[in-house]
């Protein structure tokens, strides 16, 4: 493998992260001065700019014509998030979950998945641009209703940030936009470097999207959701995980199929259908005592880890 490959690789990848982490505080700082409720934030404002590179890698790749790609980083980022971050935050310090509170964002994030198996039987495993404007279409619906409910509940949300202490919206605006520049040049250096990596090692591109850049565009909401788990903040961490779930697949894959329709790997269906048992074990341990304890985030970690190991071997 060349060796500068790899290093612009790793260069790309560091300014995919950095760049969310310096879009993530601005926008986080927008929506506190605002005063938009800590779980909306997670659901929307974080969640969608952690999940920025994704969406940057999984543009650039349509645009390159590297579909599997593209929905390998989509799949793979998912499973990442809602198994092996839920995991390992549970494994840290056990998550109390009340599944009315995330219920309608749950059931949306599982929609995404069950929409390209759907489409994988019906249409030739592709996703055709009218299936890419439904996940479009979804999405759009789905941020319209968060928002009306948080102007709903703008009185009540969390607590106010005392002018003194804001930032002032002006400066939080200029270092969002860096941070989405950031984001826009190391997901085009990600993406080319991965596919010359890709075709070097010779193993395909669905692997590289499943593992190495989905945990690797996956970090920023690694860090977020562990440290506000960490705090005790577990509104905040779960709605970041699964509100970059639904971006994901649902922003991701729609706009890079409108772009060109994407063909789907056949291996992808077992990657698909991994997503959704490990999410529906997750619904099992909150809905039988409302909380994650650490064994059974440690059982969420081992099915990542098989998984991971199944890809990378066969």
């Amino acid at each position: 493998m060349n060796v500068l490959t790899l290093f612009l690789f790793v260069v790309g990848l560091v300014l995919l992260i950095k760049g969310a982490d310096v879009f993530v505080d601005a926008s986080a700082g927008i929506a506190k001065n605002l005063n938009v409720p800590n779980l909306v934030i997670g659901l929307t404002i974080v969640a969608f700019g952690t999940s920025a590179p994704e969406a940057v890698i999984g543009i650039s790749a349509a645009l390159e014509g590297s579909s599997e790609l593209a929905i390998g980083n989509s799949i793979g980022a998912d499973i990442f998030n809602l198994i092996f971050i839920i995991g390992f935050c549970a494994l840290v310090r056990p998550m109390s979950v009340n599944f009315k509170d995330i219920a309608r964002d749950y059931w949306v994030a599982m929609v995404g998945p069950i929409l390209l198996l759907l489409m994988m039987f019906f249409f030739d495993d592709t996703i055709p641009r009218f299936g890419a404007a439904i996940l479009l279409m979804i999405f759009i619906s789905y941020v319209f209703v968060v928002v009306k409910q948080a102007l709903k509940n703008r009185e009540t949300a969390v607590e106010e940030v005392e002018d003194e202490e804001a930032t002032p919206l002006g400066r939080n605006a200029l270092f969002a936009l860096l941070g989405l520049a950031l984001i826009i040049v190391g997901g085009e250096m990600t993406v080319h470097h991965a596919v010359e990596m890709a075709h070097t090692i010779g193993i395909s591109e669905r692997v590289v999207g499943l593992t190495i850049i989905a945990i690797g565009t996956s970090l920023p909401e690694l860090i977020i959701s562990f440290t506000a788990a960490r705090r005790g903040e577990n509104s905040l961490a779960i709605g970041n995980i699964i509100g970059s779930s639904i971006f994901n697949i649902m922003f991701v894959l729609g706009v890079s199929g409108m772009i060109l329709p994407l063909a789907i790997d056949s291996g992808l269906m077992f990657d698909i259908a991994a997503l959704l048992f490990g999410s529906s074990v997750f619904l099992v341990f909150v809905l039988t005592k409302k909380q994650i304890a650490r064994y059974e985030g440690l059982t969420l970690v081992i099915l990542y880890v098989s998984y991971i190991t199944y890809v990378v071997l066969n």
